[in-house]
């Protein structure tokens, strides 16, 4: 079980990044993939998740209208489109696989982790 988050950085307010996360076939095939936060000193939180098959999505409030997630089943990958990111957007981002989009909005029910990637938003 793999999965590889990568495509952090430091940019500034207003400015975009695309995140990826890279899984083996076997954790890929059939499972919902999520995208996590953790900023220092605070709980991971959950940013956004697609199901399997890329039909059903679900994102934060507070990232709504500013991230898409996305899913290349060919590729193996999922990709995390972060726009007008924010000061408050800073974190390690993490992504994980799970049964489904839906469950996965809860932190708790992510199966198979990967490491993360940081993000910072500067002022």
């Amino acid at each position: 079980v793999q999965l590889q988050a990568s495509g952090g950085g430091l940019v500034q307010a207003g400015g975009s990044l695309r995140l990826s996360c890279a899984a083996s076939e076997r954790t890929f095939n059939n499972n919902a993939v999520g995208w996590f936060r953790q900023a220092p000193g605070k709980e991971r939180e959950f940013v956004a998740a697609i199901s399997w098959d890329g039909g059903i999505t679900y994102s934060a409030d507070s990232v709504k209208g500013r991230f898409t997630i996305s899913r290349d089943n060919a590729k193996n990958t999922v990709y995390l489109q972060m726009n007008n990111l924010k000061p408050e957007d800073t974190a390690v981002y993490y992504c994980a696989a799970g049964p489904s989009a839906s469950t996965l909005r809860s932190v708790t029910t992510a199966r198979y982790w990967g490491q993360g990637t940081q993000v910072t938003v500067s002022s």
